[in-house]
């Protein structure tokens, strides 16, 4: 169980980030093993943590809080992948969102969660998951993605199309960067990472509609998708839909099986056949999670164990203790 991986093509916009406020960061991503050569190769992608400590060190020596917010404002289509060539032949709004959500995997997985588009009484909010507890590792990643998609949809529709931009964690030290970045209202401490579409802007039409290539490329993105589901085993797709429900507490089967859209007694029956449960499958993906926070993330014991689906870091240490006989401090240690 990884906690996730992207394309490299992020690491890419990074880069070219970086360079736009005046560094060059070739050093930075050499000592992370992120040369020129390997951001070229098609298909590469690199794991969440170090794509964040990258951004973090990128910050650091930039001296550019705002980082995440320049990416965004320079995504284009062709850095989202096929996602985002799909979005920008899309007919309507409503279309490019549902292709940035429904093809995210083939760009970027995080254990953590999914993106969605939740409509409400005809409007609609670009939902990004949620990845706190925040720091200076990971607000770039929000910021970049809710800035790089309105950059891609304002460019499908050819014209402004986000009412408010919400934010999950607090106003950071750098956040008067944010009105030089997002033409709209930031609710910082919001309840979800979220672009807040104008209202009646789902069905508008967009700017270069190209009906055939849209469905190519949407039967090339689901071919690629299928392909990336059928080299999972069952027990590696209950693991991926277990590990963004384990927020202080255990999920059920009845939750897992709706968040796969299947009934629980088939998830059980395929897990029979590959000779496992869905308990082992919940404890193993605890477990295999429990040693990536530890070995890859600066996160606490107490986050931790939150994000692993336990009440309190004791009851999470007694686990961890159980899995490994060390305790999370010895084996980070190591």
């Amino acid at each position: 169980m990884k906690l996730g991986d992207l394309s490299v093509a992020y690491v890419e916009l990074l880069a070219r980030a970086a360079r736009a406020e005046g560094f060059d960061p070739v050093s930075v991503l050499e000592a992370y093993q992120l040369p020129a050569s390997r951001l070229a190769l098609p298909g590469n992608r690199v794991s969440i943590p170090r794509f964040m400590r990258t951004g973090q060190a990128l910050i650091e020596a930039s001296a550019a809080p705002w980082l995440g917010l320049r990416m965004g404002a320079l995504t284009g289509p062709a850095n989202l992948g096929l996602a985002g060539w799909i979005a920008h032949s899309a007919a309507t709004l409503r279309d490019a969102c549902e292709a940035l959500v429904r093809y995210e995997l083939l760009f970027s997985f995080n254990a953590r969660g999914r993106s969605a588009l939740i409509v409400e009484q005809g409007r609609g909010q670009l939902q990004f998951y949620s990845i706190s507890p925040y720091n200076e590792f990971n607000r770039f990643v929000v910021d970049s993605v809710l800035v790089g998609w309105m950059n891609v949809l304002n460019q499908a529709c050819g014209e402004q199309v986000v009412a408010s931009v919400c934010v999950e964690f607090e106003a950071p030290d750098y956040a008067e960067a944010y009105t030089r970045f997002i033409p709209c209202p930031v609710q910082f401490g919001a309840g979800c990472n979220a672009l807040v579409l104008r209202d009646g802007t789902l069905e508008r039409s967009l700017s270069h509609p190209c009906a055939s290539q849209f469905r190519y490329l949407c039967d090339l993105a689901d071919a690629e998708l299928a392909q990336v589901r059928n080299g999972l085993s069952m027990a590696e797709q209950v693991a991926r839909a277990i590990s963004p429900l384990l927020k202080g507490k255990t999920p059920e089967l009845a939750e897992v099986a709706a968040q796969m859209g299947k009934p629980g007694w088939t998830i059980k029956r395929l897990l029979a056949a590959e000779n496992t449960s869905f308990q082992t499958v919940l404890n193993d993906a605890r477990r295999e999670l429990a040693t990536c926070y530890l070995r890859e993330t600066v996160l606490t014991m107490g986050e931790i164990a939150y994000l692993t689906g336990f009440g309190s870091a004791t009851a999470f240490q007694r686990a961890f203790k159980r899995w490994t006989h060390e305790t999370p401090r010895q084996y980070r240690q190591l």
